[in-house]
């Protein structure tokens, strides 16, 4: 399973951005999938989750975020909205066939893509 994202970039404060992350490979509904990001020197921090029977969002963004698929299970996108400078980072997904119940905004998926680099001023 490869994972690819897309649709980083420079944004100014108070506007939105769609991240995606394409699927190659196949890939269950019943798969936890996921958003997180990192920015230089700050710990990795859990984003939004998603499986087959729950959607997650990191308490500290909720209401801000968006997650949902599309083109079936091949495509997870991320809408964020209200972007602030302290949202810069290194977008990254994140795909785990055997969460299970432990699907969940801060899991260690299994595998992970490249990241999509988002800067806000």
């Amino acid at each position: 399973l490869q994972l690819v994202e897309s649709g980083g970039g420079s944004v100014q404060a108070g506007g939105s951005l769609r991240l995606s992350c394409a699927a190659s490979g196949y890939t269950y509904s019943s798969y936890c999938m996921g958003w997180f990001r990192q920015a230089p020197g700050n710990r990795r921090e859990g984003l939004a989750s998603m499986s087959a029977s729950s959607v997650k969002y990191a308490d500290s963004l909720a209401g801000r975020l968006y997650i949902y698929k599309h083109l079936g299970n091949r495509t997870l996108n991320l809408q964020i909205d209200s972007l602030q400078p302290e949202d810069t980072a290194m977008y990254y997904c994140g795909a785990d066939p055997f969460a299970g119940a432990n699907c969940d905004t801060n899991l260690d998926f299994r595998y992970q893509g490249q990241g999509t680099q988002v800067t806000v001023s």
